[in-house]
């Protein structure tokens, strides 16, 4: 008997009154994979993200973790990072970090005392030094570059340890020389971790170069009488193990050209 996946997605749907956004969606992810998601805007990628966050409950089908049906509500298994920095702006740098070990161990106060807050501050300490910012304890998100907010938040959501990392554009608000430095840390971190990773980019060259699986979201079905009775699907599920060149050759230059011109907005 083949062992469970460590993520299975079930003939998920998601519709928002007569507005079908995803359909038919099935895929099974072994642990440790690092998925890129691309598609043109609006088919349903940050939809996909927010299911498996728990943010959204799927209108039809189901997401099991380890073969057991996902929280609905997003826990500790899951950390996201998005496009804007989701920091705390009235915390220092140790603080946004360490407020995430503090909380779920001290719901009433939301802070910890004496050895067991030195040891959450200490662990925090060194996240954030992992991440590149141990000179920065002290500083507020507002005195930080933005790629340096942008480490900041990866460290939020990696000190909780969590089994499932989800990205949604994390890096397309920063320049490219920026870009290229928090693609290294990223997959250093990754490396060493082996976490899932599920990352939305509009970038079709950063999906091929930091991801082990491309997932290519697109609306195939349309009717112009019913513009919202179709959503999108996942039609190419392309390894990148190995061949990262040669894969982008598998995608329809109408898609590639789709891709990229709707990168080029979003970096405008």
């Amino acid at each position: 008997m083949s062992a469970l996946p460590f993520i299975r997605v079930s003939n998920i749907w998601q519709q928002y009154g007569d507005q079908v956004v995803l359909e038919g969606l099935s895929l099974d992810i072994a642990e440790g994979e690092f998925c890129t998601l691309v598609g043109a805007s609006g088919c349903g990628k940050s939809t996909f993200l927010r299911l498996l966050l728990g943010q959204e409950r799927p209108s039809k089908g189901r997401i099991l973790l380890s073969g057991t049906p996902l929280a609905d509500e997003p826990d500790a298994s899951r950390g996201v990072v998005f496009q804007r920095y989701s920091v705390f702006p009235h915390l220092s740098v140790l603080d946004n970090v360490a407020i995430g070990l503090e909380l779920p161990r001290a719901p009433l106060l939301g802070r910890l005392l004496g050895k067991a807050k030195r040891e959450a501050r200490e662990q925090a300490a060194a996240m954030l030094a992992r991440v590149g910012l141990g000179h920065a304890l002290d500083k507020y998100p507002s005195q930080l570059s933005g790629g340096m907010q942008q480490r900041l938040a990866i460290a939020q959501a990696l000190i909780m340890k969590p089994r499932i990392l989800l990205l949604d554009e994390p890096f397309g608000a920063l320049d490219p020389g920026i870009r290229k430095d928090m693609h290294g840390l990223l997959l250093e971190l990754w490396n060493e971790t082996r976490l899932t990773v599920f990352m939305v980019t509009h970038d079709l060259s950063e999906g091929f170069s930091l991801g082990t699986r491309l997932l290519v979201f697109d609306k195939v079905r349309h009717d112009p009488h019913a513009p919202n009775a179709f959503g999108a699907r996942i039609t190419y599920d392309i390894p990148l193990n190995s061949g990262r060149r040669a894969a982008i050759e598998l995608l329809p230059t109408h898609l590639v050209d789709s891709l990229q011109a709707d990168h080029q907005g979003a970096q405008a």
